[in-house]
């Protein structure tokens, strides 16, 4: 049995075990870019990493990222549970904006704005009608056999103009600390959006990982057929997942609203479901369903939020923001893909003489040809 060749193009030692499971891992590609996006954000702004404390408070160019990133990991990371379903939500965006319409809607109209009683007052219906719109969005996915994006789209639109009739079209704004808190406020130095984002995504790991939650929701994205042949309630769990999306959509819209102290129907969370599927593909989570990866939707998340400071950084003009960061998108993407990487060329190892024959082999084969 012939030993297998440990060299690689040229005659090179080939690269060791260890380091093509590191590059085979589905957060190294992930990781890699987002470290590649922060180290160019150094060479543009050299105190990009400087951290400072001010008034009690960390302040720096890596807080702004964590603080802005926030609501956007919060819906990427219950479109994450959606999409490991094979479903998608595109409602996510309308229900950032009917959360913080209904919340500043209550405040701005309270006799005490100011009071803690009165922003519980307002979140708590705000999250109430986010459980009802996840609701509604399971049960056409689950009960009725909706196709998920039609389902969703549904919401995506109406749900928009729900906000406008929430908010009468005009911006809501707010003088409320305690609701402050929950996007622009600091708790142990650190942005209260940030623990908040951290502490969900932390339960939600310790959820569908140290439970068979998680294997559940796998099962169902990965074969739908078989799950419910051993005896799954696949209905129940599309409901649970879509109620989940919807509830980490309001609490970013909260965080939002939140943080600039004011409502606005027609623009909070626009385009932010694009931006969450975005961020769920980054991370390594196919949108065919199955297997899904939470710390890869976190990175996602924040390469999106990098690449977005990184684009004010540089002052691209607005009009060419998208575009360049689809590009960058597509370029992580394709580095990612083991499909795309196969392909690409690589120095061949020259090939050296024929080896000669061995003895009696040329004198068989002359015994063959002439016999």
């Amino acid at each position: 049995m012939t030993p297998p060749d440990d060299t690689g193009a040229g005659g090179r030692p080939a690269r060791a075990p260890g380091t093509r499971r590191l590059t085979e891992h589905r957060l190294f590609w992930p990781a890699a870019a987002l470290a590649a996006l922060l180290l160019g954000n150094v060479a543009l702004t050299h105190d990009f990493f400087a951290v400072r404390v001010q008034n009690g408070h960390l302040y720096g160019s890596l807080i702004d990222i964590l603080q802005f990133g926030a609501p956007l990991v919060l819906v990427s990371l219950g479109m994450t549970l959606v999409i490991a379903t094979r479903g998608i939500d595109l409602s996510v965006g309308s229900t950032v904006a009917i959360a913080g319409a209904l919340a500043c809607e209550h405040i701005a109209t309270a006799q005490d704005p100011g009071s803690l009683s009165t922003v519980l007052t307002a979140v708590v219906p705000a999250l109430g009608v986010a459980v009802a719109i996840g609701l509604l969005n399971g049960f056409l996915v689950a009960r009725l056999g909706v196709q998920p994006i039609v389902a969703t789209l549904v919401l995506m639109v109406a749900g928009r103009g729900v906000a406008q009739l929430i908010t009468d079209g005009q911006i809501i704004s707010v003088s409320s600390s305690p609701y402050k808190m929950i996007g622009g406020g600091y708790w142990l130095t650190l942005p209260f959006a940030v623990l908040l984002a951290a502490a969900l995504v932390a339960a939600t790991s310790l959820v569908t990982r140290r439970t068979a939650l998680g294997m559940l929701i796998e099962s169902v994205g990965g074969n739908p057929v078989a799950s419910r042949l051993v005896g799954i309630r696949a209905a129940g769990l599309l409901v649970m997942v879509y109620v989940v999306s919807a509830v980490c959509a309001a609490v970013a819209g909260l965080m939002i609203s939140s943080n600039v102290s004011s409502a606005d129907g027609n623009n909070a969370g626009l385009w932010i479901e694009l931006d969450a599927i975005l961020a769920v593909v980054i991370g390594g989570t196919a949108l065919t369903g199955g297997r899904f990866s939470l710390g890869g939707t976190v990175l996602g998340a924040l390469i999106i939020q990098t690449l977005s400071t990184t684009i004010y950084t540089l002052g691209v003009p607005p009009e060419t923001t998208l575009v360049f960061k689809a590009l960058v998108v597509i370029v992580v993407c394709l580095a990612q893909s083991p499909a795309f990487r196969a392909r690409l060329p690589h120095r061949r190892r020259p090939a050296g003489p024929e080896p000669a024959p061995a003895a009696g082999d040329g004198g068989a084969r002359r015994q063959e040809v002439h016999p």
